[in-house]
Formats: C-alpha cells, structure tokens, sequence
C-alpha cells in the first residue's frame, strides 16, 4: 500500500458534525482552493501537461444542466490528472456570441424607444461593451458554484485584444493564400436579425402550411408544380425535369409561361430533379433556394432576387410591399382567380428553419458575402483522424465526422451585424480590396471604407485551442500547453464547432492538430427522455438543484449518466439519490473515525489482517484498477457506478458491518481493522474526489490532516490480491444474505431479534460467527431453543427458532396462495411455449419474454415450496 504523505495527521482527529450541510461550506472551500493556487497552470512546469478547453459558453448565458454536465466531466478528467502529477490547465473564457449579444443590446434599447441605427456603429458597440461589463458573464459565478477547477487569471473573451489579433492574423494568412473569397451565394438569412446565420443557429420544427400545385404554361405545353412558398415563384427563372423524363421530353428547350408575370422561363432537363416525386416537374428559384441555385449555376439562369433584407416583395406589380406572408395568400388567391391553382392542401405539415435566437422563420436568400474555401483544410482535417493523430471517442461517431468534413461546403464567415470582430477588409474607391494584418496599416483617402460585415462568431471560436494561448505569438504558454489533451463536448456540435476547430489547428499550427482525443457525449433530457426545454415545461435550473441537494449530487448524477456520444436522462429523484449517498459517505467515514480509523502508520502485515481486512483491501486494489480503466474509456457512468457500488456496498454496508464486533471489542485486532479501514477510506474518498469534490475533501482532510485533497496524490493500484480472503467474504455473504431474505420473506423486522444455532463446521466462517450474529441480529440458543427453521448455505446451517414470532397459519396461507399463482403462470407459459403454431408466428422478442416469465415462475416455485417447507411446525 501507498502512503500519501504531504503533512503528519495531528494526535487527535477533529469531530465531523453530525449532518453535512452543503450549503455550509461549498462556497469557503472552493475559495480556499481557488486563493491557493490550486488550479493555475505554470508553463515553466517540468510536469508533463495536460490541457483542456472549455467549450466556451456565450457572454448572454447562464449555467444549464448540459454546462453542469459538461463541465463535471471535464473537472473530474482535470481533478484526476492534477493528482497524477501532471501540470494541468482547464482553460476558462467567454464567447461574445454575436447575434445573441446584439440581440440583447437591442431588446434594452428598445425599452429606451432607441434602436441601434439611433446611436451609430461606433456608439453601439461601445453600449454592447458596456452591457458586457456589467451584466454579461454571470456564469463565471455559477461555474464557481458547480466547483469548476479553472485556471481563472488565464479567463479570455473572445473579442479581448489578443484573440481579435489572433484573428486578424489568420484572416489575414487565408486570405493571402486564396482561401478567403466574396462571392454570392444562397444563405440563411433571418428577416428579423438581419443577417445571415449559421447551420447551426437554424432549428427546425414541423409547422403547418400549405402546399399548392400550379399550372404553368399555355394550352399543350403546360405542365404542374407543387410549393409550399408560393411567393418565390415571382423569381422562378426555370422549371427544371430529369432528362430521362418521357413525360415532359417534348418541353425540354421551350419556354413557357410564368402565371402572373409578363415572363416566359425554360424547361431545363437536370438530373438533380427525382422523376417519382410528385410531377416530376420543380419551379427553379435560384435566389431564394439552395438546391435551384446549383441548378441555375449548372444551366445559367439569372438569379432574380424577390425580397428584401426584411422579406418584404420588391418584385413591382400588386404584390409589391407585401410581406412575404401577406404575399403568400395573395399570390394564391390571384392563382386562383385566374383557374391556376389544381390542388390544395392544408394543413401541410413540413419542417421549417427558424432562427434559434428570434425564432423568426428563416429565409433562404441569395447574398453577397464572405467565404471560406474548405477543399483543403477539409481534407487535412480527415487525414488527422484517419492518420492516428486525432482520436474520436466514442469511434462510432467517427463515420458523423467524416460524412461531415469529407463533404464540407465553403464556409459564410461574414454576418450583417455590427457586434463581433470586424472583416478586415478595405475597399476603394475603385474597386480595390484591400486585406489588413495586425501590424499593418489601413488604406486612407476619399472612398476608401472597411468592409461593414463583422465575422461569424465561430469563426473566432475556431482558434480557441491556440488563441487563448497567446496565438501568433510563440509564448511559453503555447508551447507547453497545445495541441490540448482532450476536447469534451457533445456531439450535436461536432460538425460546427469541432470540425472548424480542426480546420484552423491544423492550418495554423503547421498540421499539428489541436488535440490528441475528440470526447463526445451526449445531450441531457428529462427523466422521460425528452429534450428540455422552457416551452416543454421541463426545464431546470441545476442552481436549485445545487440549493437544494449540494452541488455534489448534481454532479454525480450527471456523471452516473454519462455514457460516450449517449443522451443522459436525469430527474430530481435520482439528485435526491445522489444527495442520499453524499450523506451515506459523510456518515459511515464519521462512524469510521469515532471508532478508531485512522491513517497514522504503514499498513499492518497480511498476516496480523483479518480475513475481512484482507477481502476489502483486495477489493479496494481492483476498484482503483477498474476506475482508472474506465477514466482512460471516458466511461463516466461506469467509474461512477462502480465507485458507488464499493463505498455503499462493500465498504459501508459490507466491511464497516462485518467489522462493528471487532471495534467494540477493542484490542489489538481494532487497531489492526482501524488502520485498514483509515486506508480504505482514504483511498477510496481520493477515489471519489474528481466527481464529488467538496465533501471528499472535508472528510479527507478532516480524515489525514493534510492540506487538501485536490493535490493529494491519485491512488495507485496497490497489486494487493487475495483470492482465499474474498471467496471466503463471498461466502460469508451468501450466509447472512440468505438468512436477510429469509427472515423477510416471513415478514420480521430487521432489527427483531431470533435464537438462532450456527453450524460453521467445515467451513472457513468459524472466525466470523460473531459478526453473523451481531449483523443478523441472532440469539444465542438458550435452554428450550427448537429449530423450526433450518437453512444450509454456503456449507454452513443455520437454525433459526422462529416460535412466537409469526402467525404460521397466515403465513402458510399467504405463501400458498403465491404458490398457486407461480403455477398458473409457469403452466400458462409452458402451453405457449409448448404450441409450434404460436412459435412460427410470434416475433423473436415475444417468445423470448415468454421464456423469461417461465423462468422467473419456476425460481418462484422453488423460492416460495422452499418458504413452505421451513415454516414452523406444531
């Protein structure tokens, strides 16, 4: 055994309170921690490093259960490594969230009559500014309250002046390599927030609409299109066909007429249109849809845009003005009138993109902006993970990575807003484009202006791994602590945030990705498994969890779910549970102490242990062997689970039990079984720290004296095996768990007391009579005692006097009756089971219950004639 020596324990250990009260010293103890150093990281360590980002949260935020999920995995990874000697940085910091900012900004604004345009560019940005020092980044204190162990003095913001160079300098570097262009292209585009959004920033949700079929053409040469956005067919340029059409051959080439227009469109021939779907037949918009773009790129239609910023009709004629709502109705009204329309169906349940901020339906638009050219970074970006550079964990999700990078679209980097990093860029009078570095500067004159566009917020966010290090200066920093150790976020943003993270490590960094293991977990869901969400009633605030039940049981019920890339269903029963073990924890290790635990001293000889000393010690070694296997699998539920398991199981209810006889005893054998104990806890609360960090180290250091286990040292497996000592517990448990069943299967109390004779002959329990009966609650036989019960188990018999102590004419009764229903439900599945009619038919799942109930009758049936036998007789 390891001893953990950082300072002596005093002469008398300090009383725990009776009750623990989170409330009581959550608070003080992450302070102390955080006063102490605990959790900076030196780049001048000698230490190997360990480094993680946190995925940052946006400056408008508050902590939600999947922060306080995310999160607790990452400190516990971070915790864990500290104690393993590595020198280690949970980098910490704020995304300003473009879009999500503004939109604040402008709500308070609102409240004042003004609007942005009021106050000017400059003038807003210095309001946002503003905002953000005073009521952004509440979070910070809420990660304090979960016990994020973050390296708070290197805190960065997305928009500080180090990441806005950073910034500027790879904007710089893609542009000086052909990698950034301005182009027009189809965009989401929110007539609301006015400006395009990210994939990302788009949710969809069925709404009901309507889908209209419309006849386009004259006499012979018509033909019929169906849309649910009847007021883009004022910009249809085509109507589009598949070549090998029949149906529609003669069309292909002519031009026919668009319904209320003066205009005539061809009939293309593309292989993009399905022939079985609907008509056959699509109107082409290349403006306003992403798919007829491409068509009209590859047959060189003109793009006629219909709509402005704020989707209102451009278009003139009696639609013009209309919002494109109000347009939608009347342009099929007019359809109608004019004997256009051949089908209606409403409602028309489709999905439908929203803007996630406004929730304002998004437009698809055609719009000049700013790209990224991926080809390149794309392919670098695949070759990481299929090289052994990058792992992604879990490797299933490695074919989502790769369906994503290996067909990455050019990237909208620019937004229509004015909070965010500003693309530097400067156009001239006469066309000129300018791109500026950090160090360079601006053109001036008349008719020079920096482009108004500002940059998508992932775009910086992309840089984070290397930015918040001091990236494009080489620092100390940068060298010690990239590429990152691990990254760990969910998988719903593997396509936006991690990818794009790729793209710029590898880019940047001379093709040294930006970490060596990609952890993905999933999304948290109520206990039903539904999303939560403030519109579904189901949303919660993890602070009145954390109020309620501490902050350790919010996080060790995250981490018991918390399976690689899988949702994690949580409900306030299973924080109560969690609270309960917190408890179970701080009361057994202040039993442990009252009764002689303690850690003073080597640990004793094998030989002077006890057989029950030598099982725990021995289970102790394989728990850290496990857990540390798991941590290396990111299997937090598993380590969870397991950690739970042996600190309830087998160290508080088994071992802390099976030990009572031995401390009330007192004698050499309690200061052998005190020493043991003082190690198992010891161990076992360093075990259990990463996970729950506050009341592990108020009883760890109440426990050894020591400073604190934050930078104690991580268990090591001791090696210590013994086989003979945990048959020989096992067996020790199959004797007082089969009498537990049996005492209540006849329906006693736990605490009531029974006469009970033991025959351990033969067997290894002879030493452990005395803790059977004191755990058992068993008599000695005194005179008069008569067995009316006898059960042999394990090797050993144990006769138990049950006379005067149950109604056996009742109990037979009872157990008669559930005789009867055990046979009727064996009897019933046999027939099943037994009819080769019914096997043929029914589903291999159907016939697979029916076995388990057969099954389950027949251990029921042995079980209850068993209960039977040993009833007392007359």
């Amino acid at each position: 055994m390891t001893e953990n020596a950082q300072h002596p324990q005093p002469a008398s250990t300090p009383e725990l309170p009776t009750q623990y009260a989170p409330a009581e010293v959550e608070g003080k103890l992450y302070e102390r921690w955080v006063e102490r150093g605990y959790f900076e990281a030196d780049a001048k360590s000698e230490k190997p490093p360990y480094t993680i980002v946190i995925p940052p949260p946006n400056v408008t935020g508050s902590l939600h259960l999947g922060h306080a999920f995310e999160h607790t995995i990452i400190d516990a990874l971070t915790r864990r490594k500290r104690m393993q000697g590595y020198e280690t940085l949970w980098q910490p910091g704020m995304d300003h969230a473009g879009i999500a900012t503004q939109n604040v900004v402008e709500r308070e604004l609102a409240k004042e009559g003004k609007s942005r345009q009021d106050l000017g560019r400059e003038a807003f940005v210095e309001r946002v500014w503003q905002w953000k020092e005073e009521s952004g980044g509440q979070i910070s204190g809420q990660m304090r309250r979960l016990g994020d162990g973050v390296a708070w003095s290197r805190e960065r913001f997305t928009m500080d002046e180090g990441l806005s160079e950073a910034v500027q300098t790879i904007f710089k570097r893609l542009f000086d390599d052909g990698l950034i262009y301005r182009a027009e292209r189809i965009i989401n585009w929110c007539p609301r927030c006015l400006t395009a959004i990210s994939d990302i920033e788009v949710e969809y949700q069925d709404d009901d609409g309507e889908l209209v079929s419309i006849t386009y053409g004259e006499g012979d040469e018509t033909l019929v299109v169906a849309t649910t956005r009847a007021e883009t067919m004022l910009g249809d340029t085509a109507v589009a066909v598949h070549p090998d059409d029949e149906r529609y051959a003669h069309l292909v080439g002519k031009r026919i007429r668009l319904p209320l227009t003066d205009r005539t469109i061809p009939v293309v021939a593309d292989t993009h249109v399905d022939p079985e779907f609907g008509t056959g037949a699509v109107k082409v918009t290349p403006a306003h849809d992403p798919n007829d773009f491409e068509i009209g790129r590859r047959h060189d239609l003109p793009n006629i845009t219909v709509m402005d910023e704020r989707a209102v009709i451009t278009v003139p004629g009696p639609f013009q003005g209309l919002d494109r709502f109000e347009a939608r109705s009347a342009i099929v009204a007019a359809l109608r009138a004019d004997g256009r329309i051949v089908a209606e169906k409403r409602p028309y349940v489709h999905s439908v993109g929203h803007c996630s901020r406004c929730k304002t339906t998004v437009e698809p638009r055609l719009s000049l902006q700013w790209w990224v050219k991926v080809a390149t970074l794309a392919k670098a970006a695949g070759d990481a993970v299929r090289d052994g550079r990058v792992t992604i964990h879990p490797k299933e999700m490695e074919s989502r990575y790769f369906a994503w990078v290996d067909d990455l679209r050019d990237w909208n980097i620019s937004r229509q807003l004015w909070w965010g990093h500003r693309i530097p860029v400067w156009h001239g009078p006469n066309g000129e484009t300018v791109c500026v570095g950090p160090d360079e500067e601006p053109p001036t004159g008349e008719g020079w202006s920096q482009d108004t566009d500002v940059l998508d917020t992932w775009f910086s966010s992309a840089l984070w791994p290397f930015s918040t290090l001091g990236w494009p200066e080489q620092t100390p920093s940068l060298e010690k602590f990239y590429p990152n150790s691990v990254l760990v976020t969910g998988y719903d943003i593997l396509f936006f945030w991690v990818a794009r993270m790729m793209l710029f490590g590898l880019y940047a960094m001379d093709g040294t990705p930006p970490f060596h293991t990609i952890a993905l977990h999933g999304m948290v869901r109520d206990q039903f498994g539904k999303k939560m969400s403030k519109s579904f009633g189901n949303a919660v605030n993890p602070l009145d969890w954390m109020d309620k039940y501490g902050s350790d049981a919010v996080r060790f019920t995250l981490a018991r779910g918390a399976n690689p890339g899988v949702d994690v269903p949580i409900g306030e029963d299973w924080v109560q549970g969690s609270r309960n073990f917190a408890n179970k924890i701080w009361n057994a290790t202040r039993f442990a102490m009252m009764n002689g635990a303690t850690v003073e001293g080597p640990l004793p000889a094998p030989e002077q242990m006890s057989a029950t000393d030598r099982w725990i010690l021995s289970r102790l070694g394989e728990t850290v062997a496990q857990v540390d296997a798991y941590y290396d699998d990111y299997q937090f539920a598993k380590l969870s689970d397991t950690l739970f398991h042996f600190a309830w199981d087998e160290v508080f209810d088994w071992y802390v039990e099976l030990s009572k006889t031995t401390f009330f005893d007192g004698g050499e054998q309690a200061k052998v079984s005190g020493r043991v104990l003082g190690e198992v806890l010891d161990v076992t609360l360093r075990l259990l720290h990463p996970v729950v960090p506050f009341v592990t180290e108020t009883l760890w250091t109440t426990l050894t004296g020591k400073e604190s286990v934050v930078v104690a040292d991580w268990p090591a497996d001791s090696g210590f095996r013994d086989q003979d000592a945990e048959r020989e517990i096992e067996h020790l448990q199959q004797v007082i768990t089969e009498v537990r069943r049996f005492r209540a299967d006849q329906g006693l109390q736990p605490g009531q007391k029974v006469p009970a004779r033991l025959d351990l002959s033969g067997t290894s329990l002879a030493a452990h009579e005395a803790a059977i009966r004191q755990v058992l609650r068993l008599q000695l036989e005194g005179d008069g005692f008569h067995a009316t019960a006898t059960l042999p188990v394990a090797g050993a018999t144990v006769g138990l006097d049950l006379s005067g102590t149950i109604d056996v004419g009742a109990e037979h009764k009872r157990l008669t009756k559930d005789l009867g229903a055990a046979e009727k439900e064996k009897a019933q599945a046999t027939a099943k089971l037994g009819n080769e009619a019914f096997l043929a038919k029914a589903p291999d799942n159907v016939v697979d219950k029916i076995r388990t109930r057969l099954a389950k009758a027949e251990t029921d049936i042995e079980r209850i004639t068993a209960q039977i036998a040993a009833l007392p007789r007359g």
